[in-house]
């Protein structure tokens, strides 16, 4: 199991929200690339980068800020929000971008998602960021009725490198992450499961890595890090422990 530092940006600054939501943001640097180096530096294979104003907006805002993350931080780079046509799927991975992460469009275009599952086979993660079970898209601003293991079923054997499960009450909110629901989801689908949303402690980072053997292969966690109610450097030692089948 990998543990994968979050770096959210708005308005070109790292920020934090609670919930997903947009007026509720702490800002934690001006500096998202110096940032995600620290996290790098500590350990970090795999950094977690999220345009907050491009999910909003439909389309990437913060792009000078993720091409200095490129050239500043030596890891693999997932990035998310405002991906929502293959035209932009592609500018990222030819940017340089590990994997390209899609969310809203896995509803409302599923044909475009699937068809870049195909042409860049795992390179690409669906995004399923989900209320009570039910997906959220817009930058979580408009809810559906859709259960997010219906929406996960619909891209198995595809491509996809792996499906990003967030439990939006809990992100940001350093409760403990809903262990259940990622196990669930996790067990009814043969794609891998990133968990994301509640880490505080490592005690959640021990509890997250008994679902290894359910197919959970990493855990994103960002505000817990900022906060410095997890260290990064032990919390990976504690994941590289979690064998996953």
């Amino acid at each position: 199991m990998i543990i994968i530092p979050a770096v959210d940006i708005k308005n070109g600054k790292c920020v934090r929200l609670a919930q997903g939501r947009m007026d509720a943001e702490t800002v934690f640097s001006d500096n998202p690339a110096a940032m995600a180096k620290r996290w790098v530096e500590d350990g970090a294979e795999i950094i977690h980068v999220v345009d907050l104003d491009g999910a909003v907006e439909k389309y990437p805002r913060n792009l000078k800020s993720i091409e200095t993350i490129l050239k500043t931080a030596d890891a693999k780079i997932q990035v998310g929000g405002g991906i929502r046509n293959e035209e932009t799927v592609r500018m990222f991975l030819e940017m340089g971008v590990y994997r390209v992460i899609i969310g809203t469009e896995a509803i409302r275009n599923p044909a475009m998602v699937k068809n870049v599952c195909r042409l860049h086979p795992g390179r690409i993660i669906v995004g399923i960021d989900a209320r009570n079970g039910l997906v959220a898209i817009e930058g979580w601003t408009q809810n559906t009725r859709v259960k997010a293991v219906d929406l996960a079923k619909r891209f198995e054997d595809i491509g996809v490198a792996a499906i990003n499960f967030t439990d939006i009450h809990r992100d940001g909110m350093q409760t403990g992450p809903n262990i259940a629901a990622t196990r669930s989801l996790a067990e009814m689908i043969s794609i891998p499961v990133i968990a994301s949303g509640g880490v505080s402690t490592l005690k959640d980072i021990e509890e997250l890595t008994t679902l290894a053997d359910v197919g959970v292969v990493g855990v994103i966690t960002g505000k817990a890090l900022y906060s410095g109610s997890l260290n990064l450097k032990q919390a990976i030692n504690i994941a590289k422990q979690a064998k996953v089948f």
